[in-house]
């Protein structure tokens, strides 16, 4: 089993920066493939960011390709999403994944996300 909690969401001003957060429980997690995905309201959940556990990453092109940076720290079971020229477009609760696939379909384990805010 793997808990996975997220942090760092708030509310930033339009061109500001966060870095979200995301800490995996158990020894397994260099094992992980861990991804970020996130919700706006009444929009369905849509992918953002993926890196495998051999460290391949993966991004969603159209909006967030060069604004946002997925990585990982193995020593502190950790994934971190680094967002910056943020853009109200932006404004959803974030969600951590996580899988032992390589490039999982379908996550398996989820975090109870953490909302960032982007006022304009």
């Amino acid at each position: 089993q793997v808990q996975l909690v997220e942090s760092g969401g708030g509310l930033v001003q339009a061109g500001g920066s966060l870095r979200l957060s995301c800490a995996a429980s158990g020894p397994t997690f260099s094992r992980l493939s861990l991804g970020w995905f996130r919700q706006a309201p009444g929009k369905e959940r849509e992918f953002v960011a993926t890196i495998s556990w051999r460290s391949t990453i993966i991004y969603r092109t159209d909006s967030v390709k060069g604004r946002f940076t997925i990585s990982r720290d193995n020593a502190k079971n950790t994934v971190y999403l680094q967002m910056n020229s943020l853009k109200p477009e932006d404004t959803a609760v974030y969600y951590c994944a996580a899988d032992f696939e390589e490039y999982p379909g379908d996550y398996i384990y989820w975090g109870q996300g953490t909302q960032v805010t982007v006022s304009s």
